[in-house]
C-alpha cells in the first residue's frame, strides 16, 4: 500500500459526508473523511485504489471523470459502487477537479441515496406523528395539491416522460419528450406510441411490440432499465436513448406503465469516439511492437555485407538502376538465383526512396506455411479462425507509409495472389474476420529465383500480378558470371568474419584467390561468405586457408566423402541435367530420366522445379 502525506487531509477542509481525494494519475485515495470509511466499510482507505469500489460501468466512470476535467465539476448516478464487503450502494457521485503539488486530483463526494430516502421517510413520519391531526391534514392537502399540479411537474422535468395504458395507448406526454421526439400531444395521445417512436431497430429490423421492454412492463409487471436503444423522431431521424419503464397500478390492478427517458446521443457519440481512439492507440501500439520486432531482427542478424560491392559492369548497372528507380514509388521485381543478394538490392532501393524513414517490412513467403500466409499478409481480428486470439496487423498494414519486400513471391499460393493484387490496386486491406477496409500507402518490392514466364505458363503465378509488380525489373547475375567481383567481395567478407570471430585478418594469397575465382559458386555470394568464414576459422597462419571441392564443378564426386549443402545441390543439379540429356529431355516413360534415376516422375518434376532448371539447361 502506498504511503500518503497527511497534508492532503487539508484538501478535505469543509467537506461534509463521505468524501475522498483521489490521485488520478495513480488511482490512489490520498485522503478520506470518516464518513467515507464507514460508507465503504474500509477504515484503511488512504493509499488504496478507488477503482476497486466501482461495481460495474468502469467505462461510464471514465467518461464521468473526463466530464469533470472538462467542466471543472459534475455529478452522476450512472456509476454503481459497492463497499469493501461487496454490498451494493445506491449513490449519487459529485466531483470536482483539483491541482495540488503539481498533481491532478479529484475531490469526490458520495451521497448515499438509500440512507437519504430512509431519513426523509423517517422525518415525514415523525412530523406527521408529532403534529397529530393538523399535520396529517396538512400532509393530505400537500399531496392533493401535488396531484393537481402533476402536469406542471411533469413538464418541468428535464427527462422525457410518457405514460401508456394497458392497451398500449398513450395517456400523457411531457414537454421534454415532445421536444426530444418532435411529436406533439395531438400526434400521440390515444395512439399506439410504439408504432410511432419504437417501431424499428437501428439496423432497420422490425421491432415487434411483444418484444419491447416497455410493453413487458404492463403485461408482465416488470421494471425494465434499458441503456442503449433508439426512439424515432417525427422527422424520421433516430435518437439514442436510455430509459426506465415501470408498471403503474390502481390499487392492485395493473393499468399501464410510465416511461422516463433521456437523449444520450451526444454521450454515446463521445463514448464511441473514445472507444475508436482507444482502438487506434491499441492498433498503433501493436504496429509499433511488430515494427520494433522487425528492427530488432534486422539488427541481430548481421548481413554478409552492408552495401552492394562489386566493380563488374553487371553490378555497376544494378547500382545505376537502383539510383534511377529508388526515389520513385514504382514497383520493383528482382530476379536472381538464391544467394545473389536480392534482399540487399531491395534494401538499397528502399534506402534511396523518401520512405526510408520507415522500416522495410520483409515478408519471406517461402518461410511461412501456406495456410498461414493469408493471415501473415492481410492480418486478422480476434476470433477470425481457430487460434486467432488477438487482433494483429498483417505485413501489408505494417508497411503502410513504407516499403513491403515480398521475398520469393512465387511461393504465395495462386489462390491468394488475386487477393494480394486487389489489395495493391485498391490500396486498401481487410483483415481476416473483419469487414472494415484500412487504407494502404506502400511501395512493393518483390523477388523471385524462378523463371517467371515458365511459372505463369504452368499456372503457378498470375500474369496480372507479375505485370503489377514487375514495372521495373532488376536482374542480379550469379557470382560465376562476374568473377572480377570475387576479390573485393572476399576481402570485405573476410573483414566482417574476422571482426565477428575476434581474429586477425589473414592474407589472401594469389593461389587462394585463383581457387575462389575458378569455382562455380552454385550458392553464389551466400556460399562465398560461408567459405570465407570457414577459412577464417581453420586458418592457423597469416595466410587464408581456402577449402573448396572444385571437382564438383566438373561433374565428379570430390575425393573427400564429406560434401557441403552447396556441393550436394550442385552435384544433384549436374546429375539431373546429365540424365535429361541421356533421356532426350523426357522425364517419364521407358528410358525416361525418372527411370534412369530410379525415382518417380513426380519427384523428378519437383526437383527440376526446385532447382530452377529448364530445357535450355539440357
Amino acid at each position: 500500500m502506498l504511503d500518503t502525506d497527511t497534508s492532503y487531509d487539508s484538501l478535505l477542509a469543509g467537506a461534509f459526508g463521505p468524501t475522498v481525494v483521489i490521485d488520478l494519475a495513480q488511482d490512489i485515495i490520498l485522503a478520506a473523511t470518516p464518513e467515507a470509511k464507514t460508507l465503504l466499510a474500509d477504515h484503511a482507505l488512504q493509499g488504496s485504489p478507488f477503482a476497486r469500489f466501482v461495481a460495474d460501468g468502469m467505462d461510464t466512470f471514465v467518461v464521468f471523470i473526463t466530464e469533470v476535467l472538462h467542466r471543472g465539476s459534475a455529478w452522476t448516478r450512472q456509476v454503481t459502487l459497492h463497499n469493501a464487503d461487496g454490498g451494493p450502494l445506491q449513490s449519487e457521485i459529485t466531483a470536482r477537479s483539483l491541482e495540488h503539488d503539481g498533481k491532478e486530483m479529484l475531490l469526490l463526494h458520495v451521497l448515499d441515496l438509500e440512507s437519504l430516502d430512509q431519513h426523509a421517510a423517517e422525518v415525514a413520519a415523525g412530523n406527521i406523528y408529532n403534529g397529530g391531526l393538523i399535520e396529517w391534514q396538512r400532509a393530505q392537502s400537500f399531496f392533493a395539491d401535488l396531484e393537481r399540479e402533476n402536469q406542471l411537474i411533469l413538464n418541468a422535468a428535464g427527462e422525457g416522460i410518457y405514460g401508456v395504458n394497458a392497451d398500449g395507448k398513450t395517456t400523457f406526454v411531457n414537454r421534454a419528450a415532445q421536444e426530444m421526439l418532435g411529436w406533439t400531444t395531438e400526434d400521440l395521445l390515444g395512439r399506439d406510441i410504439h408504432a410511432k417512436i419504437h417501431h424499428h431497430h437501428l439496423n432497420g429490423d422490425h421491432y415487434p411490440s411483444h418484444e419491447c421492454p416497455i410493453y413487458q412492463s404492463f403485461r408482465y409487471e416488470q421494471v425494465n432499465r434499458i441503456e442503449d436503444e433508439v426512439f424515432w423522431r417525427k422527422d424520421g431521424k433516430p435518437i439514442r436513448v436510455e430509459y426506465v419503464s415501470t408498471p403503474i397500478y390502481d390499487g392492485r390492478q395493473l393499468v399501464g406503465a410510465v416511461v422516463i427517458f433521456r437523449d444520450i446521443t451526444e454521450r454515446w457519440e463521445n463514448e464511441r469516439r473514445l472507444r475508436e481512439a482507444m482502438d487506434q492507440v491499441a492498433a498503433l501500439r501493436d504496429q509499433l511492437e511488430e515494427e520494433n520486432a522487425y528492427l530488432q531482427e534486422a539488427i541481430s542478424i548481421e548481413r554478409a555485407h552492408h552495401d552492394i560491392i562489386g566493380r563488374s559492369e553487371a553490378i555497376q548497372g544494378i547500382i545505376t538502376q537502383i539510383e534511377l528507380v529508388g526515389p520513385t514509388d514504382t514497383s520493383v521485381l528482382i530476379h536472381g538465383e538464391n544467394g545473389v543478394g536480392k534482399s540487399l538490392v531491395a534494401s538499397a532501393v528502399h534506402d534511396e526512396s523518401s520512405r526510408k524513414r520507415r522500416p522495410m517490412i520483409h515478408f519471406k513467403a517461402g518461410a511461412v506455411s501456406p495456410e498461414k500466409i493469408e493471415s501473415e499478409l492481410f492480418g486478422q481480428v480476434r476470433g477470425a479462425f481457430a487460434g486467432a486470439l488477438k487482433d494483429r496487423p498483417g505485413k501489408l498494414e505494417l508497411a503502410h507509409g513504407g516499403t513491403l519486400f515480398i521475398d520469393e513471391v512465387a511461393d504465395i499460393p495462386i489462390e491468394l495472389q488475386g487477393h494480394l493484387l486487389d489489395a495493391l490496386q485498391n490500396r486498401e486491406v481487410i483483415r481476416l474476420g473483419d469487414d472494415r477496409a484500412r487504407s494502404l500507402d506502400l511501395r512493393v518490392i518483390a523477388s523471385t529465383s524462378r523463371d517467371v514466364d515458365r511459372e505463369v505458363q504452368a499456372g503457378r503465378l498470375r500474369q496480372d500480378l507479375m505485370l503489377h509488380l514487375g514495372v521495373f525489373p532488376i536482374v542480379c547475375p550469379p557470382l560465376r558470371d562476374r568473377p572480377e567481383d570475387i576479390p573485393i567481395l572476399a576481402a570485405h567478407l573476410l573483414r566482417i568474419a574476422c571482426k565477428r570471430l575476434g581474429r586477425k585478418v589473414p592474407v589472401v594469397t594469389e593461389g587462394a584467390m585463383k581457387k575462389l575465382q575458378q569455382y562455380h559458386w552454385p550458392g553464389n555470394v551466400r556460399e562465398l561468405a560461408n567459405v570465407i568464414e570457414r577459412g577464417a576459422i581453420v586458418s592457423q597462419s597469416e595466410k587464408l586457408q581456402v577449402e573448396i571441392q572444385t571437382d564438383v564443378v566438373h561433374g565428379a564426386l570430390p575425393k573427400s566423402t564429406l560434401l557441403t549443402e552447396a556441393e550436394v545441390e550442385q552435384f544433384r543439379r549436374l546429375n539431373i541435367i546429365a540424365c535429361m540429356k541421356e533421356a532426350g529431355g523426357r522425364v517419364s516413360g521407358e528410358k525416361g530420366a525418372a527411370e534412369l534415376l530410379g525415382i518417380k516422375p513426380t519427384t523428378l518434376y519437383s526437383r527440376i522445379k526446385k532447382l530452377g532448371l529448364s530445357e535450355e539447361d539440357w
